[in-house]
């Protein structure tokens, strides 16, 4: 079996930004030399995510208006008594969840018409990184 590992950093431009990622995973598994198998995309922080959607910009906008909907900043987190000010972040990570596993067939990624690979930061403008790890044969 082969593994292949790479590590990309971040560092987004707002506070709130979502990364449209599926060239750099593909990338990534070209690289690998996998013809079978998956790909493991994960955010390496707690106030980030990574998921797999369309890639059009009204449902982006849509997405971050419905997170800041069931997870808006609101300064009396209790997450803020600590010093921190990025309780919202934390919850909207968890929504999104921290990490996706792409199928790789015939040395490409799997993927249906319309999906592509997103990395999503919730607390941004600062280094920040994530791990691709593409194993198979």
């Amino acid at each position: 079996m082969k593994f292949h590992t790479e590590y990309l950093t971040f560092r987004t431009k707002k506070h709130r930004e979502y990364v449209h990622l599926t060239p750099q995973v593909e990338a990534a598994v070209k690289k690998s030399g996998v013809k079978e198998g998956m790909v493991l995309v994960s955010a390496m922080h707690i106030t980030a995510g990574v998921y797999i959607n369309d890639n059009e910009s009204g449902l982006i906008e849509d997405i971050d208006a419905w997170l800041e909907k069931l997870a808006p900043f609101n300064a009396n987190h209790k997450h803020h008594q600590t010093g921190e000010t990025n309780g919202d972040s934390h919850l909207k990570a968890l929504l999104i969840h921290h990490e996706v596993i792409v199928p790789i067939t015939a040395g490409r990624l799997d993927l249906g018409p319309w999906q592509r690979i997103f990395y999503a930061e919730f607390d941004g403008q600062r280094d920040k990184r994530l791990i691709i790890k593409a194993m198979g044969e």
